[in-house]
């Protein structure tokens, strides 16, 4: 289960106690804070692209959209987002659970300069029923980014 990678992947950071499972869905970002009690924007959302065959994963604030301009600016290429049906062979994690941890190997993963105004935010965990609190340097450190980018709008 992919929740299962996400918590192991965590583990080794000793912050698996903080994957939080919820009775109530957090596939989308609206139901997720609902479910958390925090506002949209402290959802870390985690949108999936393609940059030729390579999955890249940016991690950015709830509410923010990305900007496609800025997007082929820091990677030189079109914002072509993975299919709904393909992100699973791809990432590892299924739509409504796409997080960072334990993602395959391929995957690259940056963080969105919108996230950078919150203490704590709120990332899925593998599945559609999760989430897991961590603050801005604790999630730099476990979602393995390459970086920061700016590449979203709000």
């Amino acid at each position: 289960m992919a929740i299962e990678k996400a918590k192991e992947h965590l583990k080794k950071y000793q912050l698996e106690d903080r994957v939080i499972e919820l009775a109530d869905s957090s596939a989308t970002v609206q139901l997720a804070a609902e479910a958390l009690g925090c506002m949209p924007g402290e959802i870390a959302k985690t949108l999936s692209f393609l940059i030729g065959e390579e999955p890249v994963l940016i991690l950015a604030e709830g509410t923010a959209r990305v900007d496609n301009h800025k997007f082929k600016e820091t990677f030189h290429a079109k914002a072509k987002m993975i299919a709904p049906d393909k992100v699973e062979e791809y990432v590892g994690h299924a739509p409504g659970g796409v997080c960072p941890f334990g993602v395959l190997p391929s995957v690259k993963v940056y963080m969105d300069e919108s996230l950078r105004k919150y203490g704590i935010v709120y990332p899925a965990a593998g599945n559609d029923h999760s989430a897991v609190k961590l603050t801005i340097p604790e999630l730099e450190l476990t979602s393995g980014s390459l970086g920061w980018v700016d590449v979203c709008k709000e």
